[in-house]
This record gives C-alpha cells, structure tokens and sequence, in this order.
C-alpha cells in the first residue's frame, strides 16, 4: 500500500509541476489577441500592439456580415492582399464567425471592412443596402476600421 501511495505522490507532484511551468509561459509562446465586432458596425479594440509571432483573431458577434480587407498602402508587417468575410450571425447559424492571422514582421496591419469603410455625408459609415447607410443609430461617426502594430519578437 505504501508503494502505491508514494506513486500516486509523484504522479501528484509531477503533474502540479507540469501545469506551474505550463503557467509561467515561456518566452516563445504564441499570444492571440482578438478584435471583436460586437452587435455595431465598430471593431473593437481599434488598436492592437502585439510582438511577432503573435496571433489576432476577429471575432464578428455582429448579426450582419463584416470583412477584414488589409489597407496594403499602409501595410508594413505582411498579409497584403487580406480580404476575408467573416459572415454574421444571421448568416452563421447563430453563431460567430472568426478569423485569425499570426504575423511574423514587425511593422504596422491597417485593416477595414469593406461594408463600412467610407463616411456619408452626415459623417456615418456607409453600408451596402437601398439607402446607403446605416438606419439604426448605432454608428460611432468613424469607418469601420483598425490598426494592429507588431513589435519585434519578445527578448
């Protein structure tokens, strides 16, 4: 009995000690990063600062569809040429769509969405539609838009 004991002491010890340097992370783990669309025409956080090799996922909670298009004239840190639709949740069975990008250069990622990139003339997002525009009220008077800045790797 005492030599199961002791076994079941080290299996213990051994996996507490795997999840406290599971815990403490290491300096080539991968962080990701999200940029919601909450139920508005906005991605939030409009800023993002992460280091290379880190992830940014988008996550659209919104009911009507968004995309994610890289703005390449402002584009330092790679994926030119980004133009993705991440369905709503209307479209999506109920449920979010996501998107993740890992960037591996330092430099700057200007991204819109191409539904709600351009300003009307009474300063809200135009939307695709009969009218043009939004008719909710819900706008926030910017593009639907953001930037995400990748420092160099972690030390």
């Amino acid at each position: 009995m005492l030599g199961k004991n002791r076994h079941a002491s080290r299996t213990l010890l051994s996996i507490a000690a795997a999840a406290v340097l599971a815990s403490a992370g290491t300096s080539g783990a991968v962080v990701k990063k999200q940029v919601i669309v909450p139920e508005a025409d906005r991605f939030t956080p409009f800023t993002v600062t992460i280091h290379v090799g880190d992830s940014v996922e988008w996550v659209n909670n919104d009911g009507d569809d968004h995309t994610v298009v890289s703005d390449d004239a402002f584009n330092t840190a790679g994926h030119k040429g980004t133009d993705v639709l991440l369905p709503g949740t209307d479209n999506n069975g109920g449920e979010p769509s996501t998107f993740k990008l890992r960037f591996n250069h330092p430099g700057t990622f200007v991204y819109y969405c191409r539904f709600h990139a351009h300003l009307d003339a009474e300063n809200q997002p135009v939307a695709p539609g009969p009218d043009g525009g939004i008719e909710d009220g819900s706008n926030f008077g910017t593009p639907m838009m953001g930037i995400i800045t990748v420092k160099p790797p972690r030390n």
